[in-house]
C-alpha cells in the first residue's frame, strides 16, 4: 500500500493499533475506588492512507473506539476499529477507496452505493444501547464490553433519514433521547429530520423542516420545550461538490439564522430568528423559562476552520476565528426575528461540556478544551488548558497541563450518585508530545486548578479524538444490544 504522509508532528500519525491493557498505570494521586463505569471515546485513526491530496486526516479518517473501564480503583483500556460498512470495504480490498471528505464523486467506482460514514466523532449510550456516530450516516451499535461492532442502527427501520447527528441530547428527567439528521435527503440537501426516541430507545416523534440553506449543523440545542437548529454559513452545495471539493465553504455574506420548534413540533410550529455573520459549533448547554430561550456556544466572528476555505477568497484570519462561550437569548414572547449575544468567557476554546444530568435545564457549570489563555497572555499550539467557568460568577479555574502538552475534550464524571451539580471529576486525556505518550488525567470538577486526583500513564500516544461520554456500570449492566 501507498505510505502514509509524514506529519508535521510525529504525534499525530496513524497508530492503526487496536489494544487491550489491564490495569492502568497511575503515576500520580490515586483512582478513585467508588468509580464504577467506563469513559467510552472515539478517535480518528486511519486504517489506510488516502489517496486524496490534502486529506482532512481529521474529519475523513476511520473511528477507533475506546474504553477506559473503572472498577474498586482499576482502570483497563480497550481500543477497537468501528467496523463500519466503509472500513469493510477497505479492509476487504486492502487499500483506501473513498475520496474527498463528504463527497462520493471523488470515491472508486467499486464502493458506488456504500455507505461513507465513519463512526469517528462521538459515541454514547442511551436505551441499553452504545452507539458509535458521525452525522452523515446512521449511527453503528457497539458491544459496550468488547467495543465489538455489531453492526448500522435504523431504529428498527424508524429512521427514515439519510443521517443521524453525533450530537443527541438525553432528557434527565424523561429519559428520551432527541436527535436530527441534517442533509436528510442526501448531500448538500437543506432538508433536517427531527425525532424524539424514549427510554428503549424507539422513535416516538418524527417531523421534517428545511433550513434557509444547505449547511453543516454539527450540534444542536435542547431545552424543556423547545429545540433549536443554528443555521451558521459554513454552506455546502451540489455545485460545489461536482468541482471536486470537500463539502463545506464559509460564505462571508450570509447570516445566522436559529430554527426554533417546540419538543414534538412540527413544521407548521417552526420560528426563524436571525443574527449577522458568525461562527458556531458545539452548544455547552441550553434552557428556557418560558419566555426566554438561552443557548450557550463558543462563537467566533468568522470561519472556525482553516480548511474549508471562504468563498469570497478572504485568507483565514485566526484572531477573528477564536471562539469565545457566548450566550444568545432569544424572547419568545414578542414579534422580534432577532436574538441578543453576551460573551460568557474570555479565553478562546472549544469543545464545551457540562454536567450532563442538567442537559435542557438551568445550569451554573461548565467546561472547555482552551487554547486562548487570557490570564497567561500566551496562545498554544491546539488545546493548550482546560477551563471550568462558574457562569454564576463567571469565574474560570484553568488546569495547566505543563509544556509540549495539549487535552483533549474535557468530560463531567458525577461524584455519586447523589452528588450535586457540578460535583464530581473532570477526565481529560493529555497528549505528552515530548514523551509520544498519552495520560487520563482526573481532575476535581469544582477545583481543576488543584493537583490532579489521579494521573492513569498508557504505555503509547493515543490519536487525537472528538467526543466521549462515562456511561455508570449499572447501565451497562443493563444493556439490550
Amino acid at each position: 500500500m501507498d505510505r502514509f504522509p509524514i506529519p508535521e508532528d510525529p504525534f499525530d500519525a496513524p497508530m492503526r493499533l487496536e489494544a487491550d491493557i489491564t490495569d492502568l498505570e497511575c503515576v500520580q494521586g490515586e483512582v478513585p475506588a467508588h468509580l464504577d463505569g467506563t469513559y467510552y471515546r472515539v478517535v480518528v485513526d486511519r486504517h489506510y492512507p488516502s489517496f486524496v491530496d490534502n486529506d482532512l486526516a481529521l474529519f475523513n479518517s476511520d473511528g477507533m473506539a475506546m474504553s477506559f473501564t473503572f472498577h474498586k480503583g482499576r482502570v483497563d483500556f480497550k481500543s477497537r476499529y468501528v467496523r463500519t460498512p466503509r472500513f469493510v470495504a477497505e479492509e476487504k480490498a486492502g487499500k483506501s477507496l473513498f475520496g474527498a471528505y463528504h463527497n462520493a464523486l471523488t470515491d472508486d467506482p467499486s464502493v458506488a452505493g456504500v455507505r461513507r460514514g465513519l463512526a469517528n466523532t462521538n459515541i454514547f449510550f442511551h436505551g441499553g444501547r452504545l452507539y458509535a456516530s458521525k452525522e452523515d450516516s446512521p449511527p453503528i451499535l457497539l458491544d459496550p464490553v468488547t467495543l465489538e461492532t455489531l453492526g448500522e442502527y435504523d431504529f428498527q427501520g424508524a429512521l427514515t433519514s439519510e443521517t443521524s447527528t453525533a450530537h443527541p441530547k438525553i432528557d434527565p428527567r424523561t429519559g428520551e433521547m432527541v436527535f436530527f439528521g441534517y442533509a436528510a435527503k442526501g448531500e448538500a440537501t437543506p432538508d433536517i429530520a427531527y425525532y424524539e426516541a424514549d427510554p428503549n430507545g424507539q422513535i416516538i416523534h418524527e417531523t421534517w423542516i428545511r433550513a434557509p440553506y444547505s449547511c453543516m449543523i454539527h450540534d444542536f440545542a435542547v431545552t424543556q420545550n423547545y429545540v433549536v437548529f443554528p443555521i451558521v454559513p459554513l454552506r455546502s452545495s451540489i455545485e460545489w461538490l461536482e468541482k471536486g471539493n470537500p463539502q463545506f465553504f464559509w460564505d462571508p455574506n450570509e447570516d445566522v439564522h436559529l430554527g426554533v420548534l417546540p419538543r414534538k413540533g412540527t413544521d407548521k410550529d417552526l420560528r426563524w430568528f436571525r443574527g449577522s455573520n458568525r461562527f458556531a459549533s458545539h452548544i455547552m448547554g441550553a434552557y428556557d423559562d418560558g419566555r426566554y430561550l438561552h443557548l450557550d456556544s463558543p462563537v467566533a466572528e468568522t470561519n472556525y476552520f482553516p480548511w474549508f476555505p471562504d468563498l469570497s477568497g478572504a485568507p483565514y484570519n485566526p484572531d477573528r476565528s477564536k471562539t469565545r462561550l457566548t450566550r444568545w437569548t432569544i424572547d419568545l414572547s414578542g414579534e422580534s426575528e432577532t436574538f441578543t449575544e453576551r460573551r460568557l468567557m474570555d479565553a478562546a476554546g472549544e469543545f464545551p461540556r457540562m454536567d450532563d444530568r442538567q442537559e435542557t435545564l438551568d445550569y451554573n457549570w461548565g467546561v472547555m478544551a482552551i487554547n486562548d489563555h487570557p490570564e497567561q497572555h500566551k496562545t498554544g499550539g491546539g488545546f493548550r488548558w482546560v477551563g471550568a467557568v462558574d457562569l454564576s460568577s463567571g469565574r474560570t479555574k484553568y488546569y495547566d497541563p505543563g509544556e509540549n502538552s495539549t487535552v483533549g475534550e474535557p468530560i463531567f464524571v458525577p461524584g455519586n450518585d447523589t452528588a450535586g451539580p457540578g460535583a464530581g471529576y473532570v477526565f481529560v486525556v493529555v497528549a505528552r508530545r515530548d514523551h509520544m505518550h498519552s495520560e487520563l488525567v482526573i481532575l476535581d470538577a469544582q477545583h481543576i486548578d488543584r493537583p490532579p486526583v489521579a494521573t492513569l500513564k498508557l504505555p503509547m500516544r493515543l490519536k487525537s479524538g472528538l467526543h466521549g461520554n462515562w456511561v455508570g456500570a449499572d447501565e451497562i449492566a443493563g444493556r439490550t444490544a
